[in-house]
């Protein structure tokens, strides 16, 4: 997404609250994974159940992230098959609360997965979910539509109605610390720890 995938979560972290970070169980199933960032196609499936993750990689639009609440630690979501077929249609990557299988295919093809695991049983695709709404993903609350960017670093989530605001006050934010010099920094920095011991009585 325009601007987004140029920012780092740690960035994205520092400008918004820790509601909107993933936590640490979301995280890239190989690496080096490069960034994604795009609008979020919500999935939610059944637990033990993949079919409406099956049916979005279909629905949702090339640039998309496919974010999936599941709540399902036993059986795959998807295979490399499914990853394949995303990645072939210009999805950006998937962000989902459950498994994975088939982690070597979709290491080779380069799809970035960022889940909770792997594990080799394929779920049935017998029970309908939703698509388009709003879901939890690594205990994050995610809209159809919310910017998505993960890397290594972590997973967040900005709200679509605050996207420009914080896009703004990320590359403010960036373009500041690029200006800085490393002396700059650990000048500033020093003078803010001894301050804060200074606080405590802290003179050792």
């Amino acid at each position: 997404m325009t601007g987004f995938d140029s920012i780092p979560p740690t960035t994205l972290a520092d400008v918004l609250d820790r509601s909107r970070v993933m936590d640490i169980g979301i995280r890239p199933l190989w690496t080096p994974v490069p960034r994604i960032a795009g609008p979020a196609f919500t999935v939610s499936c059944p637990p033990g159940d993949n079919l409406m993750l099956h049916a979005a990689i279909y629905r949702a639009a090339p640039g998309s992230v496919v974010v999936v609440q599941s709540g399902d630690l036993d059986y795959a979501l998807a295979g490399g098959n499914v990853c394949a077929v995303a990645h072939r249609r210009g999805i950006a990557g998937f962000v989902l609360d459950g498994l994975i299988r088939d982690l070597g295919e979709v290491r080779e093809i380069g799809f970035p997965v960022f889940a909770r695991g792997v594990i080799p049983i394929p779920g049935t695709k017998s029970e309908l979910g939703t698509h388009g709404r709003d879901v939890v993903c690594g205990g994050v609350v995610v809209g159809n539509g919310d910017v998505v960017v993960a890397d290594e670093e972590g997973v967040v989530v900005v709200p679509r109605d605050r996207s420009s605001e914080v896009l703004a006050a990320a590359q403010a934010k960036l373009a500041k610390e690029e200006a800085e010099t490393l002396d700059d920094w650990q000048e500033s920095h020093r003078a803010r720890i001894e301050k804060a011991l200074a606080g405590h009585g802290f003179t050792g």
